[in-house]
């Protein structure tokens, strides 16, 4: 398949923006593994897996995006194309379903701080994990076992950055429609519960104060991965201070050794 994303406008340093992704997340998520306390906290736990989630979607687009801005002809193959689908749909689907348990968190803190340490415990956390991961393998895999399937005769070109089911479904030699309407269906259930639990959440809290398929996919891969780091870190004292406490014990280990 060929990709045609040649003048696309995130053609910015593309990257240094996948280095600083890949940073900015690693940092939260060893940040938060070998801090003892942050690592106790439920928030700062959920905060860990959403950056390992940002961390592996940026690496299954930006390095390809990277790769495809210093050549002139832009192929996949068709298994890598269909693995790009599976894995953007198994981790955007588990990172919608983090969300939303984020937000349950916070919700939790702010309404029943009384009763916050006793229902976010450590099984109740990784239960949630584990759900946002069965969720995304669930979402995936209803539309991908259909999708592997079909017939495919050419011409093969995706306009995209990446490869996009919908689009790609257009390829397909035989009448789509139904796969479609379920494709839609299925994302789009997905998305609207999330967007609705996360309104109902943050409402209750009063917390809140190119082409748009191309603006929407850079945004989706490269731009989202890339402020999580920023926001959660920059902004955060604890995140801060863990993170100078790791830097200290890293240089006293190493002055002892």
């Amino acid at each position: 398949m060929k990709n045609t994303s040649a003048r696309n406008p995130a053609k910015i340093d593309s990257e240094k923006q996948a280095k600083m992704i890949m940073a900015g997340n690693f940092l939260i998520v060893v940040t938060v593994t070998f801090d003892s306390h942050l690592h106790s906290i439920p928030m700062y736990f959920l905060l860990g897996n959403l950056s390992f989630l940002d961390m592996s979607i940026s690496t299954i687009t930006t390095p390809k995006m990277v790769a495809d801005f210093l050549k002139e002809n832009k192929t996949i193959s068709l298994w890598g194309c269909m693995a790009q689908m599976f894995f953007l749909h198994f981790l955007g689907g588990s990172e919608m379903t983090l969300l939303i348990v984020m937000a349950v968190d916070r919700y939790i803190a702010i309404c029943r701080p009384l009763h916050y340490t006793t229902i976010m415990n450590h099984r109740m956390l990784m239960g949630s994990v584990l759900l946002s991961w069965a969720v995304g393998f669930v979402h995936t895999m209803s539309q991908m076992v259909f999708t592997i399937t079909l017939p495919f005769c050419g011409p093969n070109v995706v306009d995209n950055i990446f490869c996009d089911l919908p689009l790609v479904l257009k390829l397909a030699c035989t009448d789509t429609y139904v796969l479609e309407l379920l494709v839609i269906a299925d994302s789009g259930l997905l998305s609207f519960i999330c967007f609705i639990l996360l309104l109902i959440s943050y409402t209750a809290l009063s917390t809140l104060s190119f082409s748009v398929d191309k603006f929407l996919s850079v945004f989706y891969s490269v731009i989202t991965p890339l402020l999580n780091p920023i926001i959660y870190t920059l902004r955060n004292q604890e995140m801060k201070a863990a993170m100078s406490r790791l830097r200290t014990q890293h240089v006293s280990s190493r002055q002892n050794f």
